[in-house]
């Protein structure tokens, strides 16, 4: 790898940094009078001001009050229309509010919302499930974080092992059991975690991605039920899998009688029917979710065959209920409207070319402005997804995309591009493009970069 910055400005200057970032607030702030008054009105009932913390987490001075959204448009209640690359952090990747989804929420709105037994699409969805995801059988859940900790509890269930190998600087949801980080060689809690009792690093193993050496040290032991990995880290600066590494991690835990559970929540990005069916991955469970019904909570988790008949025979022996899985709302029709909706008319091998279309336009266009500006950065993509990284590349593991790192940068360019029409992701430098966003809309958010990157380099 080559070597990282050396000082958090990523190559920039900071007194210039400052003083953009003063100026692109103060920007902000008067463009939205109607946005702050709505706030000081209304969220002193809420903790922090929002009905949700991470609400919070961007870096313009208040958050954007939405007033609507449509395709890849959102506009707030100053009437400010932006471009939107965030959407939902994926929850919205094919657009907002499809039409085919919208259309299914109304008709199943006028049958009942919640029942708590299947309803008649939910026996014609488990069909595009398998035709999309792969042939396993499958469980709703309301959220990927669900989906995972009933997948985790399978593998532990059916191996008699408790613990589980994951990634430095993973994401699985609020998963407790995956919140855990390297330090001088010891798997520990990450800090910042709210509440924590139980010993979480007691059953946790947390190695670096791309380290097939390390894995197979921890696997050694006979201790680990499950390994659980996206197939692309996401949750920090991206680090894609260098070239072997996912047959090796396949290889070793069958070696090992470890499960391979893949949460392919974020990389479904990669293509129709996510990362595992365009790199023909093999996993024993996996796990799906975020746009998965086209913006309606959902989670989907299926397992294999094999793994479902040792979970038959070990379920046999369960007394009923209590099982720590499934939530009263989980698979409820509604879900399954937007879900079937979304697989048969949204989901679509078309809509995913367009993606990956766009995307390419979008990454060579941020590449050449970083090439103008002869910054030390670089741009990853994986299909749809798209980031540029303030630190030379490519990253090999969580180690050091925590060192790639350089908040002060980010936080002035995501609020840059915001005052510029273009709203990215808050967690890193995420961006997404949808079936239905247009070139133009691509060209002004590189155009947008270029223009901040003038005012930022000398």
């Amino acid at each position: 790898m080559s070597p990282l910055p050396p000082s958090p400005h990523a190559g920039l200057d900071p007194e210039r940094l400052a003083a953009f970032r003063a100026r692109e607030e103060q920007r902000f702030a008067r463009a939205r009078p109607v946005t702050r008054a709505r706030l000081d009105e209304g969220a002193e009932p809420w903790l922090a001001g929002v009905p949700m913390h991470w609400m919070r987490d961007w870096p313009s001075p208040f958050p954007l009050v939405v007033h609507r959204a449509e395709k890849a448009r959102i506009e707030d209640v100053d009437g400010i229309e932006i471009d939107d690359f965030c959407l939902g952090d994926t929850g919205s990747m094919f657009g907002h509010s499809p039409p085919p989804v919208a259309r299914a929420i109304r008709r199943q709105a006028r049958r009942g919302l919640t029942y708590m037994l299947p309803s008649d699409a939910t026996l014609r969805v488990g069909a595009l499930i398998r035709q999309v995801f792969g042939p396993m059988l499958w469980q709703m859940t309301l959220s990927a974080t669900d989906a995972n900790r009933h997948a985790l509890r399978v593998a532990r269930a059916v191996t008699g092992r408790r613990k589980v190998l994951v990634f430095n600087g993973c994401y699985h949801g609020t998963l407790e059991d995956t919140m855990v980080t390297c330090h001088q060689g010891r798997t520990v809690a990450r800090p910042g975690l709210v509440g924590q009792v139980l010993d979480i690093a007691a059953e946790a193993i947390c190695v670096e991605f791309n380290d097939l050496a390390a894995v197979e040290a921890a696997l050694a032991t006979g201790e680990v039920a499950a390994v659980l990995t996206e197939p692309v880290m996401t949750n920090s600066c991206m680090v894609l899998p260098e070239a072997g590494f996912h047959d090796g991690l396949r290889q070793l835990t069958r070696h090992h009688g470890t499960l391979l559970i893949l949460d392919e929540t974020h990389t479904q990005s990669s293509g129709l029917g996510g990362y595992r069916r365009v790199h023909s991955l093999s996993p024993d469970l996996y796990v799906i979710g975020k746009c998965v019904a086209g913006g309606i909570p959902t989670g989907l988790w299926g397992m294999t065959p094999e793994v479902a008949e040792r979970f038959a025979a070990y379920d046999l022996d369960r007394p009923e209920g209590h099982s720590g899985m499934g939530t009263t709302l989980s698979g409820n029709p509604l879900q399954v409207a937007a879900l079937e909706a979304t697989l048969s008319e949204v989901m679509t091998a078309k809509a995913h070319d367009r993606m990956e279309r766009g995307a390419l336009r979008l990454a060579a266009g941020l590449e050449g402005v970083i090439a103008r500006r002869a910054l030390p950065w670089h741009v990853v993509r994986v299909g749809a997804r798209v980031e540029f990284i303030c630190a030379p590349g490519p990253l090999r593991n969580g180690a050091e995309a925590a060192l790639a790192h350089a908040p002060e940068v980010e936080a002035a360019l995501h609020l840059g591009l915001l005052n510029r029409g273009c709203l990215i992701a808050p967690f890193h430098n995420m961006m997404l493009v949808s079936p239905v966003t247009k070139t133009r809309q691509i060209d002004r958010l590189i155009a947008a970069f270029d223009e901040i990157l003038s005012e930022l380099t000398p």
